[in-house]
């Protein structure tokens, strides 16, 4: 992701920040003149017009239509961001705004969408979190609780004390009885098994014993598909604050709009490019052309993952546009990612 920046001296790396800054609090292209005013140095116009060349032939900027003034490129934003930008610590209103925010829920699920609409609202774009995922969640116990009708209650317990809760609807209604013979069942085969391929081991196991199958196998295996079953896509991660972006003249463009909201409903592409951050430490920065999505040319992904019991479990992100403040969306990524893992660290702790 990080390229080969050219080697530039200062004069010309602190006219390259100037112009950076300059265009992401203002969205306009940047002239010698206005340059002359930020730089703090004694430059004349002239001077700086032939610096501002000289970053344009490095690929660092470029010059929009027939104006006269220079925007950054991905090149010159990476640079920026690798190697001349100072990140600002978070102000107190918005650490708070976190920590407030992701000490009062007592549910996963409900985290996950705080920490997602946390995310959307203090930068005013969009955030998204993904749900965890345990590679390595190994079933250790599972229950099922006869509900109204056809529908059933799993309790399932995994690793040493994590539990979750899940309501199936099942093809009939079953007695109490027969969900106790399917919890006895699937607790003795697949006990310390991986959850990932539990579900594909439980066909193994009917294929296997085909000829022994009766009806208290062939119960089993319908609440074991409904409880392992993959999860929807809807349920992959949260996402909020998508239509922030349309506040942005640069994604305000109907077609750009169109592909990049297509690319949020799809989810194929923005899981794809999520799961490139979770093993990676600390905060991941990709900046337009970078994310290998064409939908995201004009868009970067500020992302960290989030942990569990020091496993990496999920990965959240601010999407925005290129021109955002990331030394403000930097820290504020990465506290909230710390933040969420704390939280959810607490609920899988095991009573005292």
């Amino acid at each position: 992701m990080v390229q080969n920046s050219p080697d530039l001296d200062e004069r010309a790396q602190q006219l390259l920040k100037v112009l950076i800054e300059r265009y992401i609090q203002e969205g306009q292209p940047v002239g010698s003149r206005a340059l002359s005013r930020g730089v703090g140095v004694n430059l004349s116009p002239a001077t700086i017009r032939n610096v501002m060349a000289d970053l344009e032939e490095c690929g660092l900027v470029c010059s929009p239509h027939t104006s006269a003034g220079r925007v950054p490129t991905v090149t010159g934003y990476r640079m920026f961001i690798d190697s001349l930008l100072t990140v600002r610590p978070l102000a107190g209103q918005a650490i708070s705004l976190l920590r407030q925010g992701l000490s009062t829920q007592d549910d996963g699920q409900k985290l996950i969408e705080t920490a997602s609409g946390l995310l959307a609202s203090v930068t005013q774009m969009a955030g998204i979190v993904t749900v965890p995922r345990r590679e390595s969640a190994a079933l250790r116990q599972i229950e099922f609780l006869p509900l109204s009708g056809t529908r059933v209650l799993v309790i399932l317990v995994t690793n040493e004390q994590e539990v979750h809760n899940k309501i199936i609807h099942t093809s009939r209604e079953f007695s109490a009885a027969e969900l106790q013979q399917a919890s006895n069942y699937l607790n003795s085969v697949f006990k310390g098994q991986e959850l990932s391929d539990l579900r594909k081991q439980v066909m193994v196991e009917l294929k296997e014993t085909h000829a022994q199958v009766n009806q208290e196998m062939l119960n089993a295996i319908e609440m074991a598909n409904l409880a392992f079953g993959k999860q929807n896509a809807k349920d992959d991660f949260v996402l909020t604050g998508q239509t922030n972006l349309m506040e942005f003249s640069e994604l305000s463009n109907v077609e750009r709009l169109r592909q990049l909201f297509e690319a949020f409903n799809q989810k194929r592409g923005l899981l794809h490019l999520l799961d490139q951050c979770m093993d990676a430490d600390g905060v991941q920065i990709f900046i337009g052309e970078e994310s290998g999505y064409d939908a995201f040319d004009n868009c970067s992904v500020v992302s960290s993952s989030y942990s569990i019991d020091d496993q990496r479990v999920g990965v959240l992100a601010v999407i925005g546009p290129t021109r955002m403040e990331y030394e403000k969306v930097i820290p504020l990524v990465d506290l909230t990612a710390k933040l969420l893992g704390t939280a959810l660290n607490q609920q899988t702790m095991p009573p005292s």
